[in-house]
């Protein structure tokens, strides 16, 4: 969404009152959290990266005024709304234990040894309240405790890491990091080889396409955009 709002732009929009760490700030109600923070005078320097809810890098605390429930979300999908308190989540110190993958194999003890914590989970689904993704953390917690890593993997595969499920955690769970360790286990051992894929990567790494590459660079920007419309058309 562009900052760039004209004086036309901001007559059509209702304005809101937000509080920005604190400090009361009146915004179009057309824009999200990140954009209205730019638009208060905020320069994102950290706390900000793809804008489009897939980085897990703006990870965001907020309350309604008048409300109790403390709210979680990503600065960059989450509309603001008037009689917002706002504070940002742009790191949490999340457990990430360091193995080879190469080395350990898909059991259950794996999971025991790097991220025993998991264990003390009281089943309270603070976690899953907690995610901006709508995933369910404390199920494929429960998958990881049980060394069903494919079922872990499964649930756990849009996870962005925002670590905002962790922040939420009485027993400091790092969730994000034993769902990656079980995706990654998943994909090594336990998922079937892709025969097109790995034909693919041998053909590069022969060199099959480098000649193919170094045409396709040497070509203008015109005749790149003849390509691409080409290819539009043929589908």
């Amino acid at each position: 969404m562009s900052t760039d709002l004209t004086v036309e732009d901001i007559m059509d929009n209702k304005m809101v009152n937000i509080y920005l760490f604190g400090k009361k700030y009146e915004v179009p109600d057309s824009l999200t959290i990140m954009t209205a923070m730019e638009y208060a005078g905020y320069q994102l320097k950290r706390g900000c990266g793809c804008r489009n809810g897939f980085c897990g890098a703006c990870a965001t605390i907020y309350r309604i005024g008048g409300q109790q429930e403390l709210k979680m979300c990503l600065a960059c999908q989450t509309k603001v709304e008037d009689n917002m308190y706002v504070a940002t989540l742009p790191f949490f110190p999340l457990v990430k234990q360091i193995y080879d993958i190469e080395k350990v194999k898909p059991e259950q003890q794996l999971m025991m040894q790097l991220y025993p914590e998991i264990y003390a989970c009281i089943g309270c689904n603070a976690c899953t309240k907690a995610c901006p993704q709508g995933l369910n953390p404390m199920q494929y917690i429960a998958y990881a405790q049980r060394g069903d890593f494919t079922k872990c993997a499964e649930l756990s595969f849009d996870c962005v890491m925002c670590g905002i499920c962790s922040s939420r955690c009485p027993a400091g769970i790092s969730h994000p990091q034993v769902a990656m360790l079980a995706r990654r286990l998943n994909g090594r051992y336990l998922e079937p080889k892709s025969g097109h894929l790995e034909k693919r990567v041998k053909e590069i790494w022969n060199g099959d396409y480098e000649q193919a590459m170094k045409d396709l660079m040497s070509k203008s920007d015109e005749e790149l955009k003849e390509l691409y419309n080409n290819r539009v058309i043929e589908k």
